[in-house]
């Protein structure tokens, strides 16, 4: 690099700071750089130095925290992390056999309850089997006396066996009919336990990827009801829309069935209820009617629907007109439905923390398809 000026032939020996560079006396005085900022060369040389030797300080100093950092603090994480990895493994063991130990416990307590119920019903069946195994040989024995009564004896001895005629009479008329007892069917309830069922639903909510994409059926859809985005089920408080009406659609409670039906296997589906403060959500026969203001139409005033509802801040439970009322610390934002179809068990559940809010055990008789009501803003399906 020259070290004279290209405009004058001039030594380099002042720096103009606004244009960064080296200038001679003559730029300064005549030049492009009169009222620019100067230093002389010998100046800003020294101040380089400086700066090249701060530097040099702040890399000899970062240089000297890696080889601290290399040599002290990474081979002090390296038993720090074997020591939290056994803490972890250690509480992974402690946790798991714990929840081993209590599903053993509550396997052995849900077995012996199972055995202790067959062998009740099995004793009753015996007990009723002698009984009316009695009564049959009573009632033939009597029927066979009289009978002998009827064709053996004569005019004079009937009349005189009137009186033991009329005994053996009331004797059999005291032998009742057989009725249907539950005493005689298994109780099922032997096997309801609160432990088991989060437990099942737990295992199912985390080994299955994601809960059923559920549409609604705009063709049952009632016209106080509108589809809104993200498929929302919106209640239309003013008027009521002007759907074409058809067989399939419910033309006075605001209810609404999923295009998807169920007939065997174990399904899960997600609502969004945050917005609403009155809806229903559960499964129905397809057979349920549509039209009309009537408890045949009314979700949960059926034997046809099984519907968790809410309605301000009550929630409960209904089938077939029957009501329980359901206890909630504070109301759910989204609530879950899950249905084992074969199981006969459906339950209502928070996705959040898996609570069950309700559980129910029946027998379905033909295939089930998810249904909605809302009397209040809006819910949505959620995937």
């Amino acid at each position: 690099m020259s070290d004279t000026c290209r405009d004058h032939g001039n030594q380099l020996s002042l720096f103009c700071y606004q244009d960064q560079k080296l200038i001679c006396h003559q730029c300064k005085s005549h030049g492009t750089c009169q009222s620019h900022k100067t230093k002389s060369a010998e100046e800003r040389a020294t101040q380089l130095r400086n700066r090249i030797v701060d530097q040099c300080e702040k890399l000899q100093l970062q240089t000297a925290g890696i080889e601290k950092y290399l040599a002290e603090a990474l081979p002090s994480k390296i038993p720090r992390v074997a020591s939290t990895a056994r803490a972890s493994r250690e509480m992974i063991i402690q946790r798991l056999t714990f929840i081993r130990n209590m599903c053993e416990n509550e396997e052995q307590r849900l077995l012996e309850e199972v055995h202790a119920e067959e062998e009740r019903v099995q004793q009753s069946i015996l007990t009723q089997r002698a009984h009316w195994t009695e009564s049959s040989k009573k009632l033939s024995g009597i029927r066979n006396y009289l009978v002998d009564m009827l064709t053996k004896m004569d005019d004079l001895n009937l009349i005189n066996s009137e009186s033991e005629m009329d005994e053996r009479t009331e004797e059999a008329e005291g032998i009742l009919e057989p009725e249907e007892s539950e005493k005689l069917n298994f109780n099922n309830d032997c096997v309801q336990s609160s432990l088991l069922n989060r437990l099942w639903v737990s295992s199912i909510l985390c080994s299955t990827t994601a809960c059923e994409d559920l549409t609604f059926d705009e063709k049952s859809m009632s016209p106080l009801l509108v589809l809104s985005e993200n498929n929302s089920l919106k209640f239309l408080q003013k008027k009521a829309k002007t759907y074409p009406d058809g067989p399939e659609r419910f033309d006075h409670w605001p209810n609404c069935l999923a295009n998807e039906s169920f007939q065997k296997g174990i399904h899960c589906w997600k609502v969004n209820v945050e917005k609403s403060g009155a809806y229903k959500l559960g499964i129905t026969y397809k057979s349920i009617a549509r039209k009309g203001s009537g408890n045949d139409a009314r979700l949960g005033f059926n034997p046809v629907s099984w519907i968790f509802s809410r309605y301000d801040k009550e929630f409960r439970f209904s089938h077939d007109s029957q009501h329980e009322a359901v206890e909630l610390l504070k109301s759910p934002k989204r609530i879950g439905v899950l249905v084992d179809i074969d199981g006969g068990e459906l339950v209502f559940f928070d996705p959040g923390s898996c609570i069950i809010l309700h559980s129910h055990q029946t027998k379905f008789a033909a295939s089930v398809s998810p249904v909605f009501a809302v009397a209040d803003e809006s819910i949505s399906l959620e995937k």
